[in-house]
């Protein structure tokens, strides 16, 4: 993929994710939450099934649990049974706990808008932290998951050998137009379609614009595979 293509793919990978569920964090931007939720839902959204985390928040955690000082009453094990069974929850319980302390501490209470400091917060690291000033504040900011780090190395639009590497490879790449959405074009789409393993590729619809697509086809084309 050339940077050149960046434009048509980033349009054929938002009307393939509007014709589509929304993730959990996008639909709770859409239905108004405010940062806080945001930030919770996202925590504990990593390693975990979008309808496992869209039923915890929805069904047990938020009706109980509704601004940071809410979790100082709750003890570890209490916020462990609000979210489970998210994945990882007996740490992700930890942080929750931790939360209001530091945000009292160090950010006055409220929720930071930036990625540095949203770093600071337990539970939280650059992936969150981008997901959370994307969606939450919309402000420029592109969340590199497993996802968006595997599919931009097969097009070939990135050659890096980490979420990290590929945020800051992107950061120089796309437009900043591009930026708040970039994670959601490629989200659904590896669960879906470009998966890890037996990528959906003869039905891709980027698979003119993607090196791992082509070089398939290449190879099948010649017998090799």
């Amino acid at each position: 993929m050339k940077k050149k293509d960046i434009p048509v793919v980033h349009k054929i990978l938002m009307d393939d994710f509007n014709s589509n569920p929304a993730p959990v964090i996008d639909l709770m931007a859409a239905q108004g939450s405010n940062a806080f939720e945001i930030l919770v839902a996202t925590i504990l959204s990593a390693r975990t099934k979008d309808e496992t985390t869209s039923f915890v928040i929805k069904e047990k955690l938020f009706p109980v649990v509704k601004s940071p000082h809410d979790f100082d009453r709750l003890s570890t094990e209490e916020i462990e049974k609000l979210i489970f069974p998210v994945g990882f929850f007996r740490q992700k319980a930890k942080a929750l706990k931790q939360l209001p302390r530091v945000l009292d501490e160090r950010f006055g209470g409220k929720i930071p808008e930036t990625i540095d400091e949203l770093c600071e917060l337990p539970g939280v690291g650059r992936k969150t932290a981008n997901l959370v000033v994307a969606v939450a504040f919309k402000k420029p900011a592109i969340c590199v998951d497993v996802h968006v780090h595997r599919i931009n190395n097969r097009l070939g639009l990135v050659s890096t050998v980490s979420p990290q590497e590929t945020e800051l490879a992107l950061r120089n790449l796309l437009p900043k137009k591009y930026w708040r959405s970039w994670n959601a074009c490629f989200v659904s789409f590896g669960q879906r379609r470009c998966r890890p393993i037996n990528p959906h590729c003869e039905a891709c619809p980027i698979r003119k614009y993607c090196d791992y697509g082509n070089a398939k086809k290449t190879s099948i084309s010649r017998g090799e595979v």
